[in-house]
């Protein structure tokens, strides 16, 4: 493959440019608050399920206490009306009033025992109430502070976003006019070499691979001619030749000092 020494050295920037862009595209990925928001919605899933049973339990027992409240009353209204009739000598019949006072009795067991369930569903109802005060303020101090997350990532991205946003622009003046084939091998490699598909030859060293080319190799390169492209015989890529590369000229005997 042909190119004018000229256009391989612009692959160069454009390599430049595509490092930088990817550079800030891994910023904006991982910021982070980001990262921090994400471990805030799991916080958030949790204690919103744990807000929302708290709540049916509470207007559960919510229902159970006017339940149990309710009977209680009942209960006492039927003993107020029953020792009524006793203390106003309604009842005049002796087995009528023995069994009337035996029914007194058993209704003040059983508001004892319906108040001692009372009691017991207050308490019940008390401790969810505060349970679920105590996660709601959880809740909110958390989604407080992801709004915060929030509003520090979209800063932060919008700063990035901007930089890239001119990177693309200057990546896309400075490939304006390649070879389509020179841009297509470069892409390629660039794909599958960890984002690097072209890297300068300065000091007989690789700036793709970073190793140090034999004198074999330098050889090769410096009798090659200046419009052909050459590629690294470690990593492949796409080797472009500059001022500091520290080939021999053609002809002197010398791989360059």
């Amino acid at each position: 493959m042909r190119a004018d020494p000229s256009v391989q050295l612009r692959l160069l920037d454009v390599q430049e440019l595509d490092s930088r862009a990817d550079t800030l595209r891994h910023r904006i990925g991982s910021v982070p608050e980001a990262q921090q928001l994400r471990e805030l919605a799991a916080q958030r899933t949790q204690l919103s399920n744990e807000v929302r049973d708290l709540r049916i339990e509470v207007a559960d027992l919510t229902r159970e206490q006017k339940q149990a409240d309710r009977d209680v009353e009942q209960v006492k209204t039927r003993r107020t009306r029953d020792q009524g009739m006793v203390d106003a000598g309604q009842i005049k019949d002796p087995k009528a009033l023995e069994r009337m006072l035996g029914e007194l009795q058993s209704l003040h067991r059983r508001i004892g025992d319906l108040e001692d369930v009372e009691l017991e569903v207050m308490e019940r109802l008390e401790t969810a109430e505060t349970a679920l005060t105590e996660r709601e303020a959880q809740l909110a101090s958390l989604e407080a502070h992801g709004e915060d997350l929030r509003t520090t990532v979209m800063t932060t991205t919008s700063d990035l976003d901007v930089q890239l946003a001119a990177v693309v622009r200057d990546r896309e003046a400075a490939a304006e006019g390649l070879p389509e084939d020179l841009v297509a091998l470069y892409e390629k490699l660039r794909a599958n070499k960890g984002g690097v598909g072209a890297a300068p030859l300065r000091r007989r060293e690789c700036g793709g691979c970073r190793l140090t080319l034999n004198a074999s190799d330098l050889g090769v390169i410096a009798r090659t001619p200046p419009d052909t492209v050459v590629r690294c015989e470690e990593c492949d890529r796409i080797l472009v030749r500059t001022p500091e590369s520290g080939l021999a000229q053609p002809g002197s005997g010398d791989t360059g000092r």
